[in-house]
């Protein structure tokens, strides 16, 4: 198994040291001496009274500018010349401490994307398009025109979050792919795992001192800085997927500084990586039942008219592709699990779900897997300004994922799977000992594989990944909970196949009674991009303070 493969597995979980100077970091001394002990990120996980002096982060001023390249951050040249030229659309860098407990060890420049309100202004909307790992400034450059109502009333912004994009980027190395080939996999876990100590080893040697300060913790709290920074006395947000989690910890750590903030595609708190890998198989499964369901309801559907019978030869002929991959001229294979990767990306949107069927149509009938591979490479290349579509894509809302392997030089070729893995293992205090994961791997397979024979073995990899890293904060599942801040906004939907709606149920519970939830019967990754119930409600609750009733649902759009 080659490391690249290990690495391209991070994307299948919609779930540390110093080393090389990276740009956007300082180790220069600050002139405040801490007032705390020494701490890790996740032993300081908000400002209390004996927290250090941050206040020249919080007084500092942004100068906005012209964005660089017209593209700015993860954007190709050719991507760049798909973004209009607008004097209101601004590119500035921010400055947060590298650790919150000791500000003196260094600073963190966080790049930043404004787009200056069409109306009256009433503050900063801050967007988090989800991830981890999913860059905003590139995400909101191509995501314009999705958000021009909102426009009316706010300035939106995003952000690169740090370890992301143009906010010193963490990397695992550029010669990862070039790995041997080593035996096993998940049937071998001895050498799986010394491969992830291999990988994690790289990490820390490439990020360099970012690293370990990375996860939701640390970004919660630079987006408190950057309200400040704004002009906002609360911060209005608008979160998807992963950006949900960072939202919630933000009414954790300052619940008196949440504004209007809606949370679409509810992540996790509590679930330990292994469960959240189980309940994101079972949701891509429903999601592909929704689709066999669809496809075998129409006429000509290439799977046919039973849908019991489709989703048995959909699994046959993914094994069968195991063992006998296709071949091009080149030597290049197609495996069933390149079949799987299409279907875990195309599933997102249910608009994709057309083209879905007609390229599995010339798979199944000519063996031709030509249009297959050219809709992953389509979907993975989806901005969130695509269309609706492009902004319900892959990466949770970021669109990103395949940004991540044509990035600009200064941005490593592999940063946002780097990024993910790093925030998560940031974000999960578990860390089983390798004699602990060798003897459960055996049942983690019949497990994975029982809930989902398409979708089981890609879910597996991802519980290894933090295997080596220090564990990480358990702030975020000890303490998130029972938030005494202003009512917010979670959106919840039933086929999502990467935050299932129980996620938002579980959420909503833990949190306590500010939250309020909107049921969305629809299908797809969140709710504002494929239901026009869901983003009127969004919007206006926005714009206008308008709350829906706890409770209150969205039906499937007509034209679904």
């Amino acid at each position: 198994m080659r490391r690249a493969a290990v690495l391209a597995g991070v994307t299948a979980l919609a779930v540390m040291g110093t080393g090389a100077w990276l740009p956007g970091v300082s180790a220069a001394a600050s002139p405040e001496s801490p007032s705390s002990p020494a701490s890790s990120p996740s032993l300081s996980p908000s400002p209390s009274s004996s927290s250090p002096d941050l206040s020249r982060f919080y007084t500092q001023k942004i100068k906005w500018g012209a964005c660089e390249g017209d593209g700015a951050g993860l954007l190709s040249e050719s991507d760049a010349t798909a973004v209009p030229k607008d004097k209101n659309v601004q590119c500035g860098k921010i400055t947060v401490p590298l650790d919150y407990a000791k500000p003196s060890r260094g600073k963190v420049e966080v790049a930043m994307v404004r787009i200056k309100s069409s109306g009256k202004p009433r503050g900063s909307l801050l967007i988090n398009f989800g991830g981890p790992g999913g860059a905003g400034v590139s995400g909101l450059l191509h995501a314009q025109k999705e958000f021009e109502y909102l426009g009316k009333g706010y300035d939106v912004v995003s952000f690169d979050p740090r370890g992301v994009g143009e906010s010193s980027p963490v990397s695992c190395g550029e010669d990862g792919a070039q790995e041997p080939e080593m035996e096993g996999g998940p049937e071998d876990p001895a050498a799986v795992l010394d491969e992830m100590r291999k990988i994690n080893e790289q990490c820390e040697k490439e990020s360099g001192p970012v690293l370990p300060y990375v996860g939701t913790v640390n970004v919660s709290r630079d987006m408190d800085v950057m309200r400040q920074v704004l002009g906002d006395k609360k911060l209005n947000y608008l979160g998807f997927s992963y950006g949900t989690r960072l939202g919630a910890v933000y009414t954790a750590q300052f619940p008196k500084k949440v504004g209007r903030m809606v949370l679409d595609g509810v992540d996790t708190l509590t679930e330990d990586v292994e469960e959240q890998a189980l309940v994101s198989a079972e949701g891509r499964q429903t999601a592909l039942d929704n689709f066999i369901k669809w496809c075998t309801g129409n006429a000509g559907c290439v799977l046919g008219t039973d849908s019991r019978a489709a989703r048995d030869n959909m699994s046959e002929l993914i094994k069968g592709l195991d063992t006998y991959p296709l071949q091009s001229s080149d030597g290049a294979e197609f495996t069933g699990q390149d079949v799987v990767d299409v279907l875990g990306q195309a599933l997102y949107s249910r608009q994709s779900w057309p083209a879905l069927s007609q390229a599995l149509g010339a798979l199944l009938a000519d063996g031709d897997p030509r249009a297959l591979l050219r809709m992953s490479g389509s979907l993975a290349q989806q901005a969130p300004g695509d269309g609706v579509q492009g902004l319900a894509g892959v990466g949770g809302l970021a669109g990103v994922a395949g940004l991540a392997g044509r990035a600009p030089e200064d941005i490593p070729a592999d940063n946002m799977a780097a990024a993910l893995m790093a925030v998560n293992c940031a974000d999960d205090p578990d860390r089983p000992d390798a004699d602990s994961i060798e003897k459960e791997v055996t049942k983690l397979q019949e497990e994975f594989e029982s809930t989902s024979a398409i979708f089981g073995r890609s879910m597996l990899m991802p519980v290894l990944f933090c295997f080596g890293r220090p564990a990480g904060t358990d702030y975020i599942r000890d303490e998130v909970r029972d938030v005494k801040s202003p009512d917010f906004l979670l959106v919840g939907t039933r086929g999502d196949p990467a935050t299932p709606y129980r996620w938002t149920q579980e959420t909503a519970e833990r949190l306590g009674s500010a939250a309020v939830v909107l049921d969305n019967k629809g299908d797809g990754h969140t709710g504002y991009a494929g239901s026009k119930c869901v983003r009127d409600k969004v919007d206006g609750f926005l714009l206008y303070g308008e709350m829906p009733a706890n409770g209150s649902s969205c039906g499937v759009d007509e034209e679904e």
